[in-house]
Parts: structure tokens; C-alpha cells; sequence
């Protein structure tokens, strides 16, 4: 964390860049978050438009619980879908509302402890010999996820959609490389814009969607307290039990997103402005996702790769991104127009945005010298780089699923503190 990041930025964190350029800058990381906030509550059975409001309004929480201080987008938690899908089909919103507000306000008490214990031994148990294969992990976890969109269609693969992908993988890769000015700074808008023309050119895009929504659209709001004679109250306990558990797979994700955005922007966020800020910030957003008909949110490390690849770390264009989200959720042609773009697209970004997290693992590896040659080091890093990426879950029953990311960090955090500084053999 102490280690500051050689690259310069093109606009650091407080930095404001000039409107038009703001505006493009917040679109890429909208175009970039938009699909999987919105795949969160189709499968659950939540309103899509709801979601990214509550997104949109959560970020601008977390922004200002942290002070403006840390560039993180807060999309739908994937960590949660089975339980709030189940309780959509057996009980209603009610029930996944109590879930995810109990997600938020645990979230709060570990903030508060944070607060009064303070942070310090985050150092402790995240040296670089398990930050390193940790961020690697959060970045190759999602290859698979990526590999399926950029080949597959409606489960069959699809040779149109392999060369969408392809195109979208390599303009994106031209983009960041050759072009400069303005349009140096949108790599990925760049390879999304051209990936979805040649996918509508390849008869990939189903315009339907866009053609039968309404210029205006009020999101199908799912107020908590709401019945239907009114204003009701009814307490569900196992919603609470069944998803605030749940708070370990994300809190595992949040520590591994600040770590990487601690190492690319060059900042120490456990310490400025702190580890209890940022998750006060995340419990915040959830509580209000909650409160409005949302899921449960947390920070997206697809945003965290378009700021690796384009060196904008600032929190104004992160603002920008959250706005246009709460702002395109009531305008229905818009965000229909965001919802065609195929998943060929979106994987073909996906294969660099995930990259290039998984090669700021690497950098925190050679930067730190850890040395491969010591047996500790080995049985750290392989151990969790193989449970994370082939995801090792821990399925307990079918509503608590923990992610082979939240293992591998937990595995890698328990590794550094039992094991010997060095093997008897290595003596």
C-alpha cells in the first residue's frame, strides 16, 4: 500500500477534467458497470431501473461518506443473488428489503469497530505475498465469466459473437495505444461503440427494447414500508439471518478493491480516509438500495480497470458516472439503448478490464520483490491463485454460497499468519 504507483496520472483524484471531457470519461465507466448492475436484478426479479438509480445514488453516498476521497462505483452485489431470488418467488420485496438494509447496517458495525480499533493491522494481514496473488485473483476470477459472453449466444457458440468480441478486444487495445489527446483518455467507450455497430451490423442487437420504451419512465419503486393497503410492517427474521452472513463474501471483495485501488492511484485508503469510512460508505449505499426497491450494492472492478487503463483517477468523473446512472433510469429509450448492448461486447472488454487487475497483482509482486524462491511464499500464492480462479466455493445449504475470491482471501490472510517466516528446509 505504501508502494506509490510510477505511471502518472492524466487527472488525479481532486482533479476536475473540462465538462465535455467529464462527461465522456463518466459514459465509459456507465457503458462499463452498466451490465452487470442491471443482470443482478433480472435474475433476482427486481426492477432493472430501480437498480440503477439506487447505484447511481449509493456511489454518490459512498462519495460523500468517504469526503470525495476514494474513486470507487458502487454497482449490484452478486454475492446475494441466490437468497434474494428465492425470497422474491416465496415472499416478495418486503423480505429481500429487510436483507439488504440488515446487509448495509452490518456493514455500519464493522465500520464502527474499525473506527475504535483502527486499521493498523491491515498491514498485518495483507503483506505483498498475499496482496499480490489476492488482486490477481479479483482480476482472473472473472476470465471465465468473460471468455462465455465473448463466444456464446443463448448458450450455443456463436462464431458472429467470437468476432465481435475479437474486434471489440483489439479496437479497445488500438485505442489506449495509438490514439491520444481526448480519445487516449476513452479507450474502452471507444472499443464498446465500435463493438456494438459491428454487432448491429452482424444482426446481434435487438432494437425492440429500444423502440417500445417511453422517452420518460418512472423506475417501479419497492418501498420498504410499503403494503398493499398503504404503509405495513412485517419483520422477517430469516431474511436478516440469511443474507447478513453474506456481509464476509463482500467485505473480502471490498478489502481486495482498495487494495487495488490503493496501488494503482498511488493512495493509501485504509488510511486516508480510512478503512471505517470506506465501509461506512458501502453499508450507507446498501441501506438505501434497501429502502427504494434495490439490491444490495458494492464497489465494481470493472471501474477499477477503466481507471487502470486510462490513469483518470478522479472522483469527479466517478460522480459523473453515478449521476447519468440515476439520471438514465427515468429516461427509458436511454437506458432500453444501453440494455441491447450484446454480452460479445461486454466480454470483449471484459477480457482487458479483468487483465489488467490481475497484472496490478502481478506489479505489486515484482515491485515488492517477493521472492518465489522461499517455500512460504509458494504455499501462499498457489494455493490461493488456484481456489480463486477456478472459484473452490463453500456452498452451505442453498441460500449461503462463499465465492472462491472470498476464500482464496481469507485462505491467503490465515496461510501469512500461521505459517513459519521461513520452512525448516529453506534454513
Amino acid at each position: 500500500m505504501e508502494e506509490k504507483q510510477q505511471r502518472q496520472p492524466i487527472y488525479d483524484l481532486h482533479e476536475r477534467p473540462p465538462f465535455f471531457q467529464l462527461i465522456g470519461l463518466s459514459l465509459q465507466h456507465l457503458f462499463s458497470m452498466f451490465g452487470a448492475t442491471i443482470l443482478v436484478p433480472l435474475l433476482v426479479g427486481l426492477n432493472p431501473g430501480v437498480a440503477l438509480f439506487s447505484s447511481g445514488v449509493g456511489t454518490l453516498i459512498h462519495l460523500l461518506t468517504t469526503k470525495g476521497k476514494v474513486p470507487a462505483y458502487m454497482g449490484s452485489s452478486f454475492a446475494f443473488i441466490i437468497p434474494m431470488a428465492s425470497m422474491m418467488k416465496t415472499i416478495g420485496y418486503p423480505a429481500v428489503g429487510q436483507g439488504v438494509v440488515s446487509v448495509g447496517i452490518v456493514y455500519l458495525i464493522i465500520s464502527l469497530i474499525v473506527w475504535r480499533v483502527g486499521s493498523a493491522w491491515i498491514d498485518k494481514i495483507f503483506p505483498p505475498e498475499v496482496v499480490g496473488p489476492v488482486i490477481l485473483v479479483i482480476g482472473l476470477s472473472l476470465a471465465a465469466t468473460a471468455a462465455q459472453s465473448a463466444t456464446e449466444l443463448n448458450g450455443h457458440y456463436d462464431i458472429k459473437v467470437f468476432l465481435v468480441a475479437g474486434a471489440t478486444l483489439l479496437v479497445t487495445i488500438f485505442a489506449n495505444m495509438y490514439l491520444g489527446g481526448f480519445l487516449g483518455l476513452i479507450p474502452v467507450l471507444i472499443g464498446i461503440i465500435f463493438g456494438y455497430l459491428l454487432a448491429l451490423a452482424l444482426g446481434l442487437v435487438d432494437l425492440s427494447p429500444v423502440a417500445s420504451a417511453h422517452w420518460f419512465a418512472l423506475p417501479k419503486f419497492d418501498f420498504l414500508f410499503s403494503g398493499h393497503n398503504g404503509l405495513s410492517w412485517h419483520f422477517y427474521p430469516m431474511a436478516v439471518l440469511t443474507m447478513a452472513p453474506l456481509v464476509l463474501v463482500t467485505l473480502s471483495e471490498h478489502l481486495g478493491h482498495l487494495l487495488v485501488l490503493s496501488k494503482i492511484t498511488g493512495q493509501d485508503f485504509f488510511e486516508n480516509p480510512g478503512l471505517h469510512k470506506t465501509l461506512a460508505g458501502d453499508g450507507a449505499a446498501s441501506v438505501f438500495a434497501g429502502l427504494v426497491g434495490g439490491p444490495a450494492v458494492t464497489s465494481y472492478g470493472e471501474n477499477i480497470g477503466v481507471m487502470q487503463l486510462s490513469r483518470v483517477y478522479s472522483v469527479w468523473v466517478i460522480g459523473g458516472a453515478a449521476v447519468l446512472a440515476a439520471g438514465f433510469a427515468f429516461i427509458g429509450k436511454l437506458s432500453a439503448l444501453i440494455g441491447t448492448v450484446p454480452g460479445a461486447v461486454t466480454g470483449g472488454v471484459g477480457f482487458m478490464l479483468y487483465g489488467v487487475i490481475a497484472a496490478a497483482g502481478v506489479q505489486v509482486i515484482v515491485d515488492n520483490k517477493v521472492d518465489y524462491g522461499q517455500k512460504r511464499n509458494l504455499m501462499i500464492a498457489g494455493p490461493v491463485m488456484v481456489v480463486g480462479i477456478g472459484n473452490f466455493h463453500l456452498a452451505l445449504g442453498s441460500q449461503v454460497d462463499f465465492s472462491g475470491v472470498a476464500l482464496a482471501t481469507v485462505l491467503g490472510i490465515i496461510l501469512n499468519l500461521i505459517l513459519p517466516k521461513v520452512a525448516k528446509s529453506d534454513r
